[in-house]
């Protein structure tokens, strides 16, 4: 008899408070109308309100974050740490964002002294803006339904991908002698193991715990891959090995890893161990 394939299962589960600040491994989480409960709920913007990211800004690699109940709490490189409130509050001033072309959406904004130290540490004037009851971001994407949103993310409110992914990509690293990457340069929302590489590209619609999710088509990478997560110092890999076998079909500017996800199921969860079910 012929041996039952081994389940693709979640083996890393990972949200992140503030776009373009570090991320956090979490063991299970909460899914809502947005996304995942926690993930990409606060933006840093410039004084006229244009969000700010490593792609600009590599030195927000270097703010940790983490949450508690009541609190997000940021802190570079074990230094001083300060805290804001997490969920909204109707009483916040708003201040109006934007973010890649959505434009106008209101955020509370969480205070001068949060404000102030970003902008030390950033080296720039910034402001922090939290989601809350006035923010309205419709996801504006061919594979979108009508009434979809979604958070500060870039274009999708989850990414996954694959270990085998990862080690097909650090193989080719390690032939041309250069130094193997972690997953955190991609920034993923689910990490899977047990399928081929790349297999994630492919999953148009599978279910994750009690969550049903839709592929929205492969996640086109950009300088922040570049990045060192710990030490914010940039290089070129791993972009350039994979531009040489990952250009996008039909739009050769495109270097994809990773495939966005939009989610059907718009209350659930999901935790480290559970099988994808696909199709």
């Amino acid at each position: 008899m012929s041996e039952e394939p081994s389940p693709v299962v979640l083996s890393g589960l990972f949200i992140y408070p503030v776009k373009s600040l570090r991320g956090i491994a979490v063991e299970s989480a909460e899914v809502d109308e947005l996304g995942l409960v926690g993930d990409r709920r606060f933006l840093v913007v410039d004084d006229e309100g244009r969000f700010l990211t490593q792609r600009t800004r590599p030195a927000m690699a270097r703010i940790s974050t983490a949450l508690t109940e009541e609190r997000l709490m940021l802190t570079m490189e074990g230094g001083e740490t300060i805290s804001v409130a997490r969920h909204p509050d109707p009483a916040a001033p708003l201040r109006v964002v934007s973010i890649w072309a959505s434009e106008g959406l209101q955020g509370e904004d969480c205070g001068d002294d949060v404000a102030e130290w970003l902008g030390q540490r950033l080296e720039v004037r910034c402001r922090l803006v939290r989601i809350g009851a006035a923010f309205e971001r419709p996801l504006l994407k061919p594979k979108a339904r009508p009434g979809e949103r979604f958070t500060f993310a870039d274009g999708y409110p989850f990414l996954i991908a694959s270990e085998a992914s990862l080690e097909n990509l650090n193989d080719r690293l390690l032939e041309r002698g250069e130094e193997p990457v972690p997953m955190s340069r991609f920034r993923p929302n689910f990490i899977v193991r047990g399928c081929g590489a790349f297999a994630e590209d492919t999953w148009a619609e599978f279910t994750l715990g009690n969550v049903v999710f839709r592929g929205g088509g492969n996640c086109g990478r950009c300088p922040v891959t570049t990045t060192d997560q710990l030490t914010g110092e940039r290089g070129v890999e791993p972009l350039r090995t994979l531009a040489e076998y990952r250009r996008r079909t039909g739009d050769s500017n495109l270097v994809d890893f990773g495939q966005n996800l939009i989610h059907s199921t718009k209350r659930g969860s999901v935790q480290v161990g559970d099988e994808v079910r696909v199709g």
